[in-house]
């Protein structure tokens, strides 16, 4: 009897964690998808004209930076995009004169949605990566071989503040 439920409390760990690798493919795949929406809406918005040449320039390089990024460069070009954003939006004039402009309220929206999105969806990714690593350490797990050949799951770690004028306390009124 203790044999059989042993096996049933394995076939029950195994079961779980192939359910937290499943969430963690479903939460990098929209992590994904908000990085690739928040490159995109930065590309747009650097060939819109709606900003000074110097700003377009640096914007259009780092969000074509991050779209290209192979995976084992993908944080560090994220994270070059959220320090160009940064720069580019780092007062509420600028943001203000952007949205006077014909067409850059929209941009602004769109790129404040963009900008806030991805923080979220890198900690879905992350507390599932957090999960699946908390049930892979433990000794049984490891002894029967529970998460058969499915990789180590990796934290997605990257510089994901907004620019202070694109958040709710820096937006100009």
């Amino acid at each position: 009897m203790a044999v059989v439920l042993f096996g049933m409390y394995l076939s029950w760990t195994a079961g779980r964690l192939d359910r937290l690798h499943a969430r963690i493919d479903a939460a990098r795949a929209a992590l994904d998808a908000q990085l690739v929406r928040r490159a995109s809406v930065a590309m747009e918005l650097a060939t819109s004209s709606l900003l000074d040449p110097a700003a377009s320039l640096l914007l259009l390089d780092a969000a074509h930076a991050a779209r290209q990024a192979e995976d084992e460069q993908r944080e560090v070009a994220e994270s070059q995009l959220s320090l160009a954003l940064r720069a580019v939006f780092a007062e509420p004039e600028q943001v203000a004169v952007l949205v006077a402009e014909q067409g850059g309220e929209e941009a602004v929206r769109d790129l404040t949605a963009a900008v806030r999105r991805v923080p979220m969806a890198r900690r879905f990714h992350n507390d599932a990566v957090r999960a699946a690593r908390a049930v892979r350490e433990h000794r049984l797990v490891r002894y029967f071989r529970l998460a058969g050949r499915a990789p180590f799951p990796m934290a997605f770690e990257m510089d994901d503040a907004p620019p202070s004028a694109l958040t709710p306390e820096g937006a100009p009124a």
